[in-house]
């Protein structure tokens, strides 16, 4: 499959697609510049500034977003663009770590996981943040905290830490003192085929990963099985996501981040794309906070 640039290039480091009814459609994250960006019907994108990095989004039960901040989240109430954007406490001091992905859970909480600015080994983590901004680590030892997704009955969590080269699965229980837990690898990419990013769950349980400088975003089925590939004309593709009327249509964001100027021959890296892959997707998961 051969997904459509929909947009043009609209951010120097997209990341973050989530389709939610509650925004009107499509919203991801140009990451460094700290904007928060949703698509409009004529395929512009609207613009709000969060802070020095805007590194996630989801939309909240209550209504509004939660949206990830360089060290935390923070709670937006509603739509209106003078909405204040409010923080939880810092998950942690040290300003060489910042977020980079995460997702809520089934259940209501939020998993917000971590990297190091310069990339060192185990210096991330992965934390779950409960509705009231309560925090602990769940996960350590981590680099490149990345995708995270559910299974359809979400009894299973999809995690990457991009450095591995795998896409890992757990058995996810909440009410546990260690609700990931049985951690296996779901498939190992070869790190010349990309590093595995952000990553979306389809209705029938396929994890769809995006592949940072691989040029594509493949499909494996729940046995680890690789069924699908979308090409696309940009080699850094950060992360996909479900979206359209009947959650049949994918979403994909690139980057022009790491791709010296001129940017010829990736004219197209951060664009979004767009491809119907015959499937539908899960709706979204919303933050109980």
């Amino acid at each position: 499959m051969r997904a459509e640039n929909i947009t043009g290039p609209v951010a120097h480091h997209g990341e973050g697609p989530v389709w939610s009814p509650t925004w009107g459609g499509l919203r991801f994250v140009d990451m460094m510049a700290g904007d928060l960006l949703t698509l409009q019907p004529d395929a512009t994108v609207a613009r709000r500034h969060v802070g020095d990095y805007a590194t996630m989004v989801r939309p909240r039960s209550q209504g509004g977003y939660v949206v990830g901040l360089e060290r935390g989240l923070a709670l937006v109430d509603d739509e209106d663009p003078a909405s204040p954007v409010r923080p939880f406490p810092e998950l942690w001091s040290d300003t060489t770590i910042r977020l980079n992905d995460g997702s809520a859970t089934p259940d209501g909480a939020f998993y917000a996981g971590s990297m190091p600015f310069d990339d060192r080994a185990g210096a991330g983590a992965l934390f779950r943040v409960e509705p009231d901004g309560a925090a602990r680590l769940v996960l350590s030892d981590v680099t490149c905290s990345n995708g995270l997704g559910f299974s359809p009955d979400g009894a299973l969590a999809y995690y990457v830490d991009t450095l591995t080269c795998r896409v890992d699965v757990f058995d996810y229980d909440p009410d546990a003192d260690e609700p990931l837990a049985n951690r296996r690898a779901l498939v190992e990419i070869p790190r010349e085929d990309g590093l595995p990013d952000g990553l979306t769950v389809d209705a029938e349980g396929g994890v769809w990963v995006a592949l940072w400088g691989g040029s594509a975003v493949r499909r494996y089925a729940p046995d680890g099985s690789l069924t699908e590939v979308v090409e696309l004309p940009a080699s850094h593709v950060t992360a996909c996501t479900f979206g359209g009327a009947d959650l049949d249509e994918l979403y994909i964001t690139t980057s022009r981040l790491m791709i010296g100027e001129p940017f010829e021959p990736e004219v197209d890296a951060g664009s979004v794309f767009r491809v119907v892959p015959g499937v539908a997707g899960l709706p979204v998961l919303p933050f109980a906070g």
